[in-house]
């Protein structure tokens, strides 16, 4: 992890952006006082809700039946 002054930072935002970009963590410091951190933003991952789809989706009975010779043959 590599700090920099506000001042340095100032300056060379765009270089650091594509340091973060690639997985690098910065802290800015005022003076030898760290103040801030860039990280990389990794967006929380969607949760996914269980029965989301109830009553949008629905499977018949005929999804449980074997399937044809026909059918097999075309997933081969």
């Amino acid at each position: 992890m590599d700090t920099v002054s506000i001042h340095a930072a100032k300056t060379t935002l765009s270089q650091l952006l594509v340091r973060v970009e690639a997985g690098e963590e910065i802290v800015l410091a005022r003076g030898k006082a760290p103040i801030a951190k860039l990280v990389p933003y990794n967006p929380a991952p969607i949760r996914r809700q269980f029965g989301a789809l109830r009553d949008v989706v629905s499977v018949g009975p005929e999804f449980f039946e074997p399937l044809t010779e026909t059918d097999l043959l075309d997933w081969e």
